[in-house]
């Protein structure tokens, strides 16, 4: 089989999920038939469906179409999931989700953003800037892009924007004509054991990129040494060393104002509409990105003027004069970290309520003294239990653990019920709800319990 060309009809386990939809997009605007399971429905799968993708939500043989050309499925599935197990046995063409993004970008100029966290937003960001400048992109997003309300749009022109996915070492299956790594923090160590084995699949990433192509690597981070590239420009928040940085930071009415500058240009008076100081250095790496690629700073500056954000990326759920209810996608230590920092620089009189859920067993294991001296950041927290996601449960790691390894007086371990009726209860000022679980489906229930009290 040619790839993609001959793909007339495509089946997704796990379409749900927000790569495998944006994938799903992907064939859907070159008018392939296309159809997917998931576990549970959600509003991505019933836009889904609304665009025409027939999905199912029951794991069953008779559902699945057995003329279909290629099976995509994400590393999420258990390997023992009646539908791969079927495809496997009868010898179809089943591949994971980083497979076919390896195909879509053999043939393209792409610009691969890869790190621990801060990828999302930077993806997005870039896309944007590309998108709304008229230099043109196609997007394959981690996330939904608050201007378009989608995570894929596609281009006539053959240039593609991609995030960049560690997680099972999917990325290294890319070809980035400009790479950017955005952190190479421990996370996933299910996959990878130790953090130097993190480090050392970012290195490699850092080397798939093509001979005379440019690399946009954060400023300090370990072994940055290692990470080379025909060009190679580092940024910081505001460290002057860094080959890209902030300068003048102001906030005015909760947006940021800043410039960015490096040793051969200034870009002046930059506007950033999106809380969190950490976006600033994100929106630093997207501009590196824009410059590179000769994109005009006025250009630049009304894209970024009109950046609307990331959904869950420090989103305002509710911003009125009784209540704030942040939501964010924040799900890792140094996530947590700049999260907590980004709302102390907008509301630095105000008390913190954070509810946390944690995700994945494996993680909070690994990762418990981190996320503690994260979590004692906020002025009380509320942990819900372990959103498992796939693995199962793990002897001695429950929130307790993170609740034990605390220091501040107000925290507390509430099942998603006993939260919200503590919501209710203390009526609190500012909320900030954060997990990459299922604590999504809670900030419209907690937002109305504000609202209506």
């Amino acid at each position: 089989m040619s790839k993609l060309n001959d793909i007339q009809k495509i089946y997704f386990i796990g379409i749900g999920g927000i790569g495998m939809s944006a994938l799903a997009r992907y064939f859907k605007s070159k008018n392939v038939n296309v159809s997917g399971y998931d576990k549970t429905s959600t509003p991505l799968t019933r836009e889904l469906e609304a665009a025409g993708i027939v999905i199912h939500y029951e794991e069953r043989i008779d559902l699945i179409p057995k003329d279909t050309d290629a099976v995509v499925y994400t590393p999420a599935i258990p390997a023992q999931h009646a539908e791969l197990v079927y495809y496997r046995e009868h010898n179809y063409t089943v591949v994971k989700r980083s497979d076919v993004l390896q195909w879509i970008t053999e043939s393209s100029f792409n610009i691969c953003v890869g790190g621990t966290h801060g990828k999302t937003t930077v993806t997005s960001m870039t896309a944007h800037l590309l998108r709304h400048s008229g230099y043109g992109c196609n997007a394959f997003l981690g996330g939904i892009a608050a201007n378009y309300n989608t995570n894929f749009w596609s281009s006539e022109r053959n240039v593609v924007v991609v995030e960049a996915d560690e997680y099972d070492r999917s990325f290294l299956k890319l070809v980035p004509d400009v790479a950017v790594i955005t952190a190479m923090d421990p996370d996933h160590l299910d996959i990878y054991g130790t953090p130097e084995e993190v480090e050392n699949a970012f290195i490699q990433f850092s080397q798939k990129v093509k001979p005379g192509g440019c690399l946009v690597t954060k400023h300090g981070m370990a072994r940055s040494n290692e990470l080379k590239a025909a060009h190679h420009y580092t940024y910081s928040f505001e460290n002057a060393q860094a080959d890209v940085y902030a300068a003048d930071i102001k906030v005015k009415e909760g947006s940021y104002w800043f410039d960015v500058v490096s040793k051969a240009w200034t870009i002046s008076n930059v506007v950033l509409h999106m809380g969190g100081l950490h976006n600033i250095e994100n929106c630093i790496a997207a501009i590196t990105v824009a410059k590179y690629l000769n994109i005009d700073d006025d250009k630049i500056k009304a894209a970024v003027a009109d950046f609307k954000g990331v959904r869950r990326r420090f989103e305002y759920a509710l911003k009125n004069e009784t209540h704030v209810l942040i939501d964010d996608y924040a799900h890792h230590p140094e996530e947590l970290r700049a999260l907590l920092s980004g709302v102390k620089s907008i509301f630095d009189k105000e008390k913190i309520v954070l509810v946390f859920q944690p995700h994945l067993f494996s993680r909070t294991k690994d990762l418990a003294d981190e996320f503690a001296q994260s979590l004692d950041m906020a002025d009380e927290v509320i942990l819900l239990p372990i959103y498992p996601a796939r693995e199962l449960p793990m002897e001695g790691v429950t929130s307790e653990l993170l609740l034990n390894k605390m220091s501040i007086a107000k925290k507390q371990v509430l099942g998603k019920e006993e939260m919200k009726q503590w919501v209710a209860d203390n009526q609190p000022k500012l909320i900030v709800m954060a997990g990459a679980g299922d604590i999504d489906a809670l900030v419209q229930p907690v937002k109305e319990l504000l609202l209506n009290k």
